[in-house]
């Protein structure tokens, strides 16, 4: 009897222990994404500080390529520039110095205009006086002949106005197609300072993410080429586990899913962390010797990518659990 009620019991703890659902759904590895940092620029690496292991901030610089012979042709370029501005100035008040001269000429063109009107005012008012008797002839005569002065004096005036009108035309015409040329020049010049700048910039070396170096390929002194290899550097930021689902655990995930993510530590220590579910494969494969499905009897699985933002506890290779 009482070996009856032993073995009823055990089969109750064994049925209980059956019946017990698993803490989480999947399991795989942590991973991070990599970034391979090259060189932008060629020339020797004057500085790299950095180490494998080291945190570096995203947009830091962590080293530069020896950029004083672009900082050379940059002072070159910039004092050419300023050549240039000093002669578009020459220029501009030559071409000042033109309009004014031939402002004067009108100014005096206008001057003997008004003479000559006046001229005739006072030959018009004398002629009456001379009718009248109240006046000489030779008065009216002195204006008649100063009015001819005048229109002399206007003709000569108006043929100076005239050639040199053109041949300040002429002038100016000159003077504006050097100062274009003087400003395609400068135009010229500037784009190769952007550029200079541009291939200074490309000197130094700058973290594009915030993580943790894994690998270094080069040291400070040694001479490199643009797109050579220099680090290699791991988000560790925002970080995923990458696990393994049978085809009936698949027909319940989908993108963009939120998920529970477990970090273990060992011993039964684990941190939670809130992931969301970012790519599915859609090829089967082999299930893989390290990882453990909720069907270990299935022999393809899809692997399941879920994202989560990294606290700086879990690392690179950890083991960890999904609950979906």
């Amino acid at each position: 009897m009482k070996k009856t009620l032993l073995i009823a019991s055990l089969t109750i703890v064994i049925s209980a222990c059956s019946k017990k659902e698993k803490e989480y759904d999947a399991t795989g590895t942590f991973e991070a994404t990599e970034v391979t940092l090259s060189a932008e620029a060629s020339g020797e690496l004057t500085l790299l500080n950095a180490n494998e292991g080291q945190e570096v901030a995203r947009g830091s610089v962590i080293g530069y390529v020896n950029k004083k012979q672009l900082e050379l042709k940059k002072l070159q370029l910039e004092a050419s520039l300023l050549q240039l501005d000093a002669t578009r100035e020459q220029l501009a008040a030559t071409h000042s110095s033109n309009d004014s001269r031939q402002l004067d000429l009108e100014k005096q063109l206008a001057s003997i205009r008004q003479q000559i009107a006046n001229a005739q005012r006072e030959k018009q008012r004398f002629s009456e006086l001379y009718k009248d008797g109240a006046v000489a002839r030779k008065q009216v005569d002195d204006i008649v002949y100063q009015i001819s002065v005048l229109e002399k004096q206007l003709a000569a005036t108006e043929d100076q106005i005239r050639s040199n009108n053109a041949a300040l035309d002429d002038q100016n015409r000159g003077i504006g197609a050097q100062m274009e040329g003087v400003a395609r020049q400068a135009e010229g010049i500037k784009a190769q300072i952007a550029q200079i700048d541009d291939q200074i910039a490309n000197a130094d070396v700058v973290s594009p993410i915030m993580g943790i170096i894994i690998e270094k390929y080069v040291e400070s002194g040694e001479y490199v080429t643009t797109g050579k290899p220099l680090l290699k550097l791991a988000d560790t930021q925002n970080m995923f586990i990458r696990a393994y689902v049978t085809s009936a655990q698949l027909q319940h995930i989908k993108v963009g899913q939120k998920a529970t993510v477990l970090a273990d530590y060992g011993d039964g220590q684990k941190h939670t962390y809130e992931g969301t579910v970012t790519w599915i494969s859609n090829r089967s494969e082999f299930t893989p010797k390290t990882i453990l499905t909720d069907d270990e009897r299935a022999d393809l699985v899809y692997a399941v990518k879920v994202v989560l933002k990294n606290d700086g506890f879990v690392k690179i290779g950890m083991y960890g659990e999904v609950k979906f």
